[in-house]
């Protein structure tokens, strides 16, 4: 039995186990559900919880230990000239046994030794999946047998279900954690491998980037200048412009939508715009590579302007859409929580409406809306496709944004792309860059919430 099947059947037994504990319970209440200490829901719950958790921690552990099982037992009945050899021609016979298993190589064309261990592989694949199903088969089986022997009247099913639950959350919660400590320590020790390489100085103020690095002794035009700061500067302009075009519109559409709109042009409208944020990022690269970016140069000359194919403006323009619902939905929830009674006292005291939104509810919401702002500019600092199709790959420290540039996402790409050596200078600077990316969108975001808590009101 695949794994699929094997969850599918334990996720039918779950839902029989539900059902044959919320019976019994009602059985032994005689119908009197008030009788009972906790609803019967709880007590199926308590039953479906018996009969799911202790078979799926079996097939987690039991998956987890077969395939190197089944690698040690495969190679250990292999000829003896391939049995000894390195690690990596080891993990190469390996990955042939594996895809003569799959189907992905044909049989015609490989060692008749491997294609033994194959079959011996898939011979012990299905007497691990088969003892599989009927171990966790039959401790789903106990489970409800020994759940429904323990409901009463008295029993505390509820309680049992709440410690579960927590457990699980708490559980989810220490896993999205370490997963964060994980990513950021992984990052952090190759940034070092970097720094040991190239000095911190000279990354974070140098004003040259060529990250080609020489392989060999004679290699021309590999200097291997790794100074960030054309990367930092082209990051920021383009940023600046996306800004400049998310927040006035953003804002704007969110007071409209707060204070001006009818109840069904809101329901309508709001929706449609947080269609924005949904659209694929890559689907915004082609916009602003093939539509955008000419119409830019093509205005641009009739000005007698000279404008790259490929600026930071028409980047800038496209993310700048995109962004656009994280400002204006966020700040419409903002400005629909200021309360009822703060524009009433404004119209009770002679205000107009205007000046109600400009002196009372737009300061309400200010903390609200300055971190929906800081939101936006996080997502806009992060923003990768884009980029790599619109604002191209050249370092160019300017200011003008007219002319091509690159950003600190489009060359940890760059860096990445391909046959890479994960020891070289170059290919470690990507780490470098997302170091510096994680920090500074991690201070914008404690930024956002120490504004948020420093100048948030509560109302009554």
């Amino acid at each position: 039995m695949s794994p699929s099947v094997l969850l599918l059947t334990l996720l039918a037994l779950s839902f029989a186990g539900y059902q044959t504990g919320k019976r019994r319970s009602l059985k032994i209440a005689g119908g009197k559900i008030s009788e009972l200490h906790s609803l019967p829901s709880f007590y199926g719950l308590y039953a479906s919880l018996w009969c799911l958790i202790p078979p799926l921690f079996i097939v987690v552990v039991w998956l987890s230990l077969e395939s190197s099982w089944l690698a040690n037992s495969v190679i250990s009945g292999l000829p003896e000239n391939l049995k000894v050899q390195s690690n990596s021609d080891r993990y190469v016979t390996l990955n042939d046994i594996k895809n003569v298993v799959s189907g992905t190589t044909l049989g015609t064309q490989t060692d008749p030794a491997i294609l033994n261990a194959a079959e011996h592989y898939r011979d012990l694949q299905q007497i691990s999946r088969g003892l599989l199903s009927v171990i966790a088969i039959a401790l789903a089986l106990a489970g409800i047998y020994f759940s429904s022997r323990r409901i009463n009247k008295n029993h505390r099913a509820r309680n049992a279900v709440e410690r579960v639950m927590t457990g699980a959350m708490v559980l989810c919660s220490t896993i999205a954690i370490f997963t964060t400590i994980g990513i950021v320590s992984s990052v952090l020790f190759e940034a070092i491998q970097f720094f040991k390489s190239v000095p911190v100085t000279d990354f974070l103020f140098g004003l040259d980037w060529s990250p080609q690095t020489a392989m060999r002794a004679d290699q021309v035009g590999s200097s291997g200048a790794f100074g960030a700061v054309p990367l930092f500067t082209g990051t920021l302009l383009v940023s600046l412009i996306a800004m400049i075009v998310a927040v006035p519109v953003g804002l704007m559409s969110a007071i409209y939508l707060s204070e001006f709109a009818s109840p069904g042009f809101r329901a309508a409208a709001k929706p449609a715009l947080e269609i924005l944020a949904g659209i694929p990022t890559v689907v915004y690269g082609f916009f602003a590579a093939l539509t955008v970016a000419p119409f830019v140069r093509d205005l641009g000359q009739q000005f007698g302007l000279t404008v790259s194919s490929e600026s930071a403006l028409a980047a800038g323009l496209v993310m700048g859409v995109m962004i656009i619902p994280f400002v204006s939905s966020l700040s419409d929830d903002v400005m629909n929580a200021v309360p009822q009674a703060l524009r009433d006292g404004a119209y009770a005291l002679g205000a107009t409406q205007a000046e109600t939104i400009r002196q009372v509810i737009f300061p309400a919401a200010l903390p609200g809306i300055v971190g929906s702002i800081l939101l936006a500019v996080s997502r806009a600092i992060g923003e990768t496709m884009i980029l790599v199709m619109a604002a191209g790959l050249a370092a160019n420290l300017t200011f003008n944004p007219f002319e091509a540039v690159t950003t600190v996402t489009v060359q940890i790409v760059t860096l990445l792309v391909g046959d890479q050596e994960f020891d070289s200078p170059k290919t470690l600077a990507a780490f470098a860059l997302g170091l510096v990316l994680f920090i500074v969108t991690l201070i914008l975001n404690v930024y956002a919430l120490h504004i948020v808590r420093k100048y948030r009101e509560h109302y009554e």
